[in-house]
This record gives C-alpha cells, structure tokens and sequence, in this order.
C-alpha cells in the first residue's frame, strides 16, 4: 500500500496536467513552428517554461487503482502485478485465465 500523500500527490498532478494541457500544447506548436519569427517562438518558449513544472505529463506515475503501488504497473488492467494475480485467481477479471500447458 502505497502512502496516501503520494497518491494524494498524484492525483492533483494529474489534476494540473489536465487544467494546463491545452495551453502547454499550444505552446510547444508554437516554439517549434518554423512558419513563425524567431520572437514568437522564443516567447512562446519561455511562456512554456513559466507553467508549472507539475503540468507536463512526463511527471505522472502510473499507479495500481487498488492500493496506489507504483512498480509491475499492468496497462490494461490498471492493477499491479500483485492486485492482478489476485483478482485473476478470484475471478474477478473478466477472460482472464490461469495459463496450463
């Protein structure tokens, strides 16, 4: 079980990133458009830098839904490698089965 201020930390990073996306995206368009001065694009770079550090995407964690465990993140479930075992052996995943062979 992860610390809950981790997860809490996570979840209003991901609140930010959400609140500035759109701005970052036109940002990042514009300091790399070649059609635009070199001012613009400059400026466009430094409004960019001025966000806040926590709006780029690139700081998000990918964490179990269950317990918030950080590591064996597993994409399609949303679970961590611990979760994703036991909710398969319950029965809890819908198509999920135990490999025999």
């Amino acid at each position: 079980m992860a610390k809950t201020s981790k997860i809490n930390r996570q979840m209003q990073r991901e609140r930010i990133v959400a609140k500035y996306a759109e701005r970052r995206a036109q940002y990042k368009r514009d300091s790399v458009n070649p059609h635009l001065p070199p001012e613009e694009r400059a400026e466009a770079m430094r409004k960019l830098h001025a966000l806040p550090r926590d709006a780029s995407p690139t700081r998000l964690r990918n964490r179990d839904s269950i317990d918030g465990r950080p590591r064996a993140f597993n994409r399609k479930f949303g679970l961590s490698r611990i979760n994703l075992r036991e909710k398969a052996h319950k029965g809890e995943l819908p198509g999920v089965v135990k490999s025999s062979w």
